[in-house]
């Protein structure tokens, strides 16, 4: 029995739920957000409560408290938001928004142009805070991989994009 599945999702005020077959679209104030979700899952709507269950046990326990949180992270972002933060370490190491998105200078020889996936905004504090911010959690996570994957932070001197908040093991240096 899923723990995480059998938890209720309460929605907000603000927020519509419109269930159509196994496909769910929530509109809240930040935007609207659609996902069909897999047939051996069942998603009721009460008056101001969402449940999910399981239609049949072969095959779709493990879909069940995946298919909760994934319905849960919708009523959230179209409410709340998610957001997170990158933090870039190094000298000359700065960012920028631009028209097209993001401007990295990371020490190569040229800057990085990363186009922002739709629905997720930049903003850049000191240069050197990202803040990534939008209504699915999916695509923040992804864009922030990708930033982090142009320099991940190297083990001597600790210079790269990290997560805010991240430790990185440091190695000691070459001895003479």
């Amino acid at each position: 029995m899923s723990r995480i599945g059998k938890k209720i999702i309460a929605v907000p005020q603000g927020v519509e739920v419109a269930i159509e077959n196994q496909t769910v679209t929530v509109k809240g104030k930040l935007g609207t957000l659609t996902r069909t979700f897999h047939p051996g899952v069942h998603i009721e709507q009460g008056a101001s409560v969402l449940t999910v269950t399981m239609q049949s046990r072969a095959g779709t326990k493990a879909l069940w408290g995946l298919s909760r949180t994934l319905l849960s992270n919708m009523v959230v972002g179209v409410s709340r938001g998610f957001s997170r933060v990158l933090e870039i370490q190094g000298v000359g190491y700065r960012a920028a928004v631009s028209d097209v998105g993001l401007q990295l200078n990371l020490g190569f020889s040229h800057p990085i142009d990363y186009p922002l996936p739709e629905g997720v905004k930049a903003q850049v504090e000191r240069n050197v805070m990202v803040t990534l911010s939008g209504t699915d959690p999916e695509k923040i996570g992804q864009a922030c991989a990708d930033i982090r994957r142009f320099r991940p932070p190297e083990p001597y001197k600790g210079k790269g994009v990290r997560n805010a908040g991240e430790t990185v093991l440091r190695k000691e240096g070459k001895k003479k």
